[in-house]
């Protein structure tokens, strides 16, 4: 995994990653292989229908799914390093009274084809192809997007590229550090594992950053959608590997850091955190503030850590649907960039 800071422009960029630990078993070893029993309110959010589609962009196809009335505003959901749209399919469908609701799965991730090389330019193009392909960019209202850890940073740079086709975007727990802050390098990454049986591979699934998280019925229902089928080295049959390219960050780059970028945002921006997540130092969030001239809201979820969907899924539901609810009463304050 590349460690230079001019391919990685953030130390919490790919900390995000859903790991598979070769000693240790992670929180859903206990249930064997069963289902977390879990809330009635979160097995109707993801038993709600939605659509399944594919674009292509720079020749490599790209999953998305949608949720709702395509005649309402639109609202694009971006998953973080390493996982896939239906980290969202438990959020999408509490937002679906006053949007259409996409969510897409970057290059080299969950359902959507590998690359070759990955840069941050072509995940930022990856969100435009959907937004077009879905028709979110038909609608007379600009788009908005929502977006989670390394999806933040790819956002960033869409709102600061592409900013005057958004109506704006949210960034959640993606932190932008001074420019003097030490960078370590990024851990290694294994997940070219293929496990005999779906048991074995649900029992290595972890969070990164590592953190404690009590919903284990959300955590088993991610980590079934983040395997595939795969042979067994032995060619006795199949077993089950990760679907996301474990060599993405040897092979990904970016040409600006992000706090260059945020300064140059043009639409508005919202900033959520966890309140517990350990991503944050104490200097950073005034440092962002200070980047934005101390101009957009700063929402800070109780008792949620960095997975803030995973830890605290109503309460982000709710923030976000206040925040959203505001910016669709009110006139957008920031269409050029800061300075």
């Amino acid at each position: 995994m590349a460690n230079e800071t001019d391919k990685l422009s953030s130390d919490k960029l790919i900390r995000d990653q859903p790991a598979e630990m070769p000693t240790e078993q992670g929180p859903l070893a206990v249930y064997k292989g069963a289902q977390p029993p879990a809330p009635k309110w979160f097995e109707e959010a993801v038993a709600t229908q939605y659509d399944t589609a594919y674009t292509t962009c720079e020749g490599a196809k790209i999953h998305y799914q949608s949720w709702g009335d395509r005649s309402k505003p639109g609202l694009l959901l971006v998953h973080g390093n390493g996982a896939h749209a239906h980290w969202w399919d438990f959020v999408a469908p509490y937002l679906l009274e006053d949007y259409f609701v996409v969510a897409m799965t970057f290059s080299g991730m969950g359902d959507s084809d590998w690359r070759e090389t990955y840069v941050m330019d072509t995940f930022a193009k990856e969100q435009l192809a959907v937004c077009e392909a879905s028709g979110l960019f038909a609608h007379a209202e600009k788009p908005i997007i929502v977006a989670h850890s390394f999806g933040g940073f790819v956002t960033i740079l869409t709102g600061a590229e592409y900013g005057d086709r958004f109506g704006g975007i949210v960034i959640v727990d993606s932190p932008v550090n001074p420019p003097d802050r030490q960078r370590r390098g990024p851990p290694p990454v294994r997940g070219g594992k293929v496990y005999p049986t779906l048991e074995a591979a649900l029992a290595r699934f972890r969070l990164a950053p590592p953190q404690p998280c009590e919903n284990h019925y959300a955590m088993d229902y991610i980590a079934r959608w983040s395997l595939r089928k795969a042979p067994l080295a032995d060619g006795t049959g199949d077993g089950w590997a990760w679907k996301f390219d474990p060599s993405i960050w040897q092979r990904f780059s970016v040409k600006r850091p992000e706090r260059e970028l945020l300064r140059e945002i043009r639409c508005r921006i919202a900033l959520f955190k966890g309140d517990k997540s350990i991503l944050w130092d104490t200097d950073v969030q005034d440092y962002m503030h200070k980047l934005l001239n101390h101009e957009v809201p700063f929402i800070g979820i109780p008792e949620a850590r960095h997975h803030v969907m995973l830890d605290q899924p109503l309460a982000f539901v709710a923030a976000l649907r206040t925040l959203l609810q505001e910016w669709r009463h009110s006139t957008p304050d920031r269409v050029a960039p800061a300075r």
